[in-house]
């Protein structure tokens, strides 16, 4: 049998796989869940419920300026101190004019799924991508923790064609299940969007661009199975992988992130990894700085803004995996297995 076909069985069959896999999946199930239970389809009778919303918090309004403007003139007729509580003209108090009310603010949330779908697939991303890079790096941490490697490689002596051949087995199942996942998760929220809110408008762009997100997802999720097997194998433990993200994550990111504030940085986000995840999957994302004021010709006050793209991303991603990946390549054919 084929050491690619044992690692797929491998894979597979570890109840540590299983079970991360299916906790992301019940993650991804109660997010659409809660999506469907919080949303509903706007109709007639949820306009028309909205409409007597509007209009009786305008009335309110209109009793309660009424009421104010009452007790001024009182105020001023009887002679007592303002203590600014009124104006000094009381026939400036008059209730907002009606269109201020407008019903749509008063509508039952809806899932629009030309509208909404993007947003999902960026979570979707994220619960899949921290799973893949779990089980990345348990795949491969547990063969070195518990001598697995060693007593392969006995047979099968080409270090880096066991190495590989793993992170082969690794990404079919990753790709696999996330390929999947994310059919299984566009039918939800076309249901969602079906039964508790609109499809409409749904054009061959518009899906263009759902594929290109979803993709955009897809090499995220490899990513971060990449980097995890990597970042495990490079340390020889799970352990390994998982501390060093939570010291880059929370501590490295946590700390820089106030080390910038204190330093007055223009544009400190632009140094936090989840900024580059974000300009990834929505193609950019613009970094503002309020403490700087850009006069325009209209008189206003600008900040500062720096726009981050995918394409900035890419080159942060590919750089990571390239790093990750190299030195566990170079960790496994230099050192000492033993």
């Amino acid at each position: 049998m084929s050491l690619y076909v044992t690692e797929l069985r491998r894979l597979g069959k570890r109840r540590f796989t299983r079970y991360m896999t299916l906790i992301g999946l019940l993650v991804l199930l109660a997010v659409a869940v809660g999506t469907f239970l919080t949303n509903q389809k706007i109709g007639p009778e949820q306009r028309a419920a909205a409409e007597r919303t509007a209009q009786a918090q305008y009335e309110e309004q209109v009793r309660y300026s009424q009421r104010e403007r009452d007790a001024c003139e009182r105020a001023e007729a009887a002679g007592e101190p303002n203590d600014n509580r009124f104006p000094d003209d009381c026939s400036v108090i008059t209730p907002p004019p009606r269109d201020s009310f407008e019903a749509q603010w008063f509508l039952p949330s809806t899932f629009d799924f030309r509208s909404n779908f993007g947003e999902t697939l960026v979570t979707y991303a994220a619960i899949l991508g921290l799973i893949a890079f779990v089980v990345g790096a348990s795949f491969v941490g547990a063969e070195w923790s518990t001598g697995g490697m060693m007593n392969l490689l006995l047979w099968r002596p080409k270090r880096l064609n066991v190495l590989l051949t793993k992170l082969a087995a690794l990404l079919t199942g990753v790709v696999a299940v996330t390929v999947l996942g994310l059919l299984a998760w566009t039918a939800a929220f076309w249901a969602v969007g079906s039964f508790r809110g609109s499809t409409a408008r749904m054009t061959s762009g518009v899906w263009q661009s759902f594929a290109l997100t979803g993709l955009r997802g897809f090499a995220l999720v490899v990513v971060a199975a990449v980097v995890g097997f990597a970042l495990a194998s490079l340390g020889r433990h799970t352990a390994f992988a998982l501390g060093g993200v939570l010291a880059v994550g929370v501590v490295g990111q946590f700390g820089l992130g106030v080390v910038l504030a204190l330093a007055d940085v223009k544009f400190p986000e632009a140094w936090l990894i989840p900024t580059y995840g974000l300009a990834w999957m929505g193609k950019e994302i613009k970094l503002e700085n309020y403490d700087a004021c850009n006069f325009s010709v209209s008189g206003g006050c600008e900040p500062d803004v720096l726009t981050i793209t995918w394409q900035h991303s890419s080159v942060l991603l590919l750089t990571g995996l390239v790093l990750a990946l190299g030195a566990a390549l170079w960790s496994m054919r230099r050192r000492d297995i033993a």
